[in-house]
């Protein structure tokens, strides 16, 4: 067993724009004004305009992957190529959004990634399962990795037991291991675990904390590589680590973990 010691966003309300926000001017300054030395108004940005074909939360569109819909008619996206596949299953109030730098990054180091907006109706470790049934049915893929943040990373792991067990007369899939951002994974699925495991949480993290990661640590016995990432004095959650300064180092060692365990 590995532990390594590395250096939630809240939800903003909406923006108003006022008056005072928007320039009463859009032309050229007059050549008084100019000479006068006040500058010329800069001119109103134009807002980029949101995607209007199939996309992901607006974050992924068709020119980054095939867009598909699940439960409820939702979407989801695969992005990237590559015989090893990626489940994303984020946090409770997140979005694919947050994720796109874990995507982009293993898209480039040669994986195929699937994210999927979340049903609130349906049992994370149900949803980590189904997507990952989904992408092994893919053309070329051959294992898969369960990534979570918080709750979905609760879920991953006892999520990566049944999905590589045969059920209902389906198949078992190839799992190559599971990487758990902020999460508060019970001993009992720790222990069952027989895949690799990479952990990565904040040291103050109220949730997915260095005890619950260190316990769980201790409780995946079974797990053939067992590490924790450890980022000292912090208290961010999940997907927040990819807008942080420890950014770098959290996405060095999701890569290096996968480029490790994928067979």
């Amino acid at each position: 067993m590995t532990l390594l010691t590395l250096g939630l966003t809240g939800c903003g309300g909406a923006v108003r724009t006022t008056a005072a926000d928007v320039p009463t001017t859009t032309g050229p300054a007059s050549p008084a004004a100019t000479a006068a030395g006040v500058p010329s108004p800069d001119p109103t940005p134009t807002p980029s305009a949101p995607p209007t074909g199939p996309n992901v939360s607006g974050c992924f569109t068709e020119q980054d992957g095939k867009i598909f819909t699940h439960v409820r008619g939702l979407p989801g996206v695969i992005t990237g190529k590559g015989p090893v596949g990626v489940v994303i299953t984020y946090e409770r109030r997140g979005s694919v959004c947050t994720w796109r730098p874990l995507s982009d990054r293993l898209v480039a180091a040669g994986y195929r990634v699937l994210l999927y907006a979340r049903d609130a109706g349906l049992l994370p470790e149900d949803g980590a399962i189904a997507m990952g049934r989904r992408l092994a049915k893919e053309k070329g893929v051959e294992r898969v990795f369960l990534v979570g943040g918080s709750i979905g990373a609760t879920a991953s792991v006892p999520a990566a037991e049944k999905l590589a067990g045969k059920s209902a007369g389906k198949p078992g899939v190839k799992v190559a291991g599971v990487v758990a951002l902020s999460g508060e994974i019970d001993e009992g699925d720790a222990a069952a675990l027989t895949v690799p495991l990479l952990q990565i949480g904040s040291e103050h993290d109220s949730y997915g904390g260095a005890r619950s990661l260190r316990a769980a640590e201790t409780a995946a016995a079974k797990a053939p590589d067992n590490q924790v990432l450890i980022i000292p004095g912090e208290s961010l959650h999940a997907s927040a680590l990819f807008g942080s300064p420890h950014a770098a180092k959290v996405l060095d060692a999701v890569v290096a973990f996968m480029d490790r365990h994928k067979g």
